[in-house]
């Protein structure tokens, strides 16, 4: 009986040199946070403002038609269109006064003396270098001013 309880305290003390607890091999540490993210970088997402031209060079229109919406003075209202400012002067949209045909022309700016903004920046021009203005104009259908007798030839 000794010899047996002696091969029995042996046999398991073997086994747990050998065979290691499961719990001591497997010591894992874990995050005491969860990952939450950054919540920077959220602009972009907001839809066009369509700012263009609505009415290409040859095209008819009438009068009140929207010819070009802009945030800022990319093309200057010419003869027979007006600017039409919405929202304390956000917007500057050009429409036609009369019916006609639009046409779109560039010429040379020239600023005023007297605009120090303008004299700064072609001071800060190459030599040499000359400013555009693209302006945007409606040519009317009907004639303005013509004599009969002129009609007649």
């Amino acid at each position: 009986m000794a010899l047996a309880a002696l091969t029995l305290r042996t046999r398991t003390a073997v086994t747990a040199l050998l065979n290691p607890p499961q719990a001591a091999a497997l010591a894992v540490r874990y995050a005491s946070k969860k990952t939450g993210g950054s919540s920077k970088n959220l602009g972009g997402k907001s839809p066009g403002k369509r700012f263009g031209i609505k009415k290409m060079e040859g095209h008819y229109v009438h009068a009140g038609n929207i010819l070009a919406t802009q945030r800022h003075f990319r093309w200057h209202p010419g003869a027979h269109v007006c600017v039409l400012q919405v929202g304390l002067g956000k917007k500057k949209c050009l429409y036609a006064l009369e019916e006609g045909v639009v046409r779109y022309t560039k010429e040379v700016y020239v600023p005023s003396p007297s605009n120090s903004e303008a004299v700064d920046l072609v001071t800060r021009l190459p030599k040499g270098a000359v400013l555009y203005k693209t302006f945007v104009h409606v040519v009317p259908a009907k004639p303005e001013g013509t004599f009969k007798l002129v009609a007649m030839l």
